[in-house]
């Protein structure tokens, strides 16, 4: 189903922001994670729910999830790749819904970064980050441990339709 996926992002391509494989510290892979661009919660259920993998039921979880990007920038914008950095998905779920969201400073290693929002965009609920970092640790600094009720880091590699 490798063509069908493709095929499939393709119609998506102008929408990117990021995209790519998950993969564990040993390098199984665990997932996905795709950042769109889309006008509204029905397109991006379409964008999930009509992928052929998942339609063929290769996929356990789908999670959505509204998100504001805060740099503005795509990460084929990224230009600040450093030599032995290893590159992260990091996601912190906050202990209480917040009004507004504390962005991120701007940093070299952010490839992409920003809030999540709860369903309708009115609370901040978390916040998702792809960064360069030597480590899994240096990676979960990214996000303030005090303000979420768990952070989770994920080895991450840019993702796209093989050259």
């Amino acid at each position: 189903m490798v063509e069908q996926h493709w095929s499939y992002m393709d119609q998506f391509a102008a929408s990117m922001i990021a995209r790519g494989p998950t993969f564990t510290s040993d390098g199984t892979l665990t997932g996905s994670v795709h950042i769109l661009d889309l006008p509204d919660p029905a397109a991006a259920r379409t964008f999930a729910f009509e992928e052929p993998g998942y339609q063929a039921g290769a996929y356990r979880d789908v999670l959505l999830r509204r998100w504001r990007n805060a740099q503005g920038r795509t990460m084929w914008d990224f230009s600040g790749s450093r030599p032995g950095n290893n590159r992260y998905l990091v996601l912190g779920f906050t202990l209480e819904p917040a009004a507004a969201a504390t962005d991120l400073p701007p940093r070299d290693e952010l490839i992409v970064s920003g809030p999540l929002l709860s369903d309708d965009g009115s609370f901040v609920v978390g916040a998702a980050v792809l960064l360069e970092a030597p480590d899994a640790d240096d990676a979960r600094e990214v996000l303030a441990a005090d303000r979420y009720a768990g952070i989770e880091v994920h080895q991450w590699r840019f993702g796209g339709r093989p050259d």
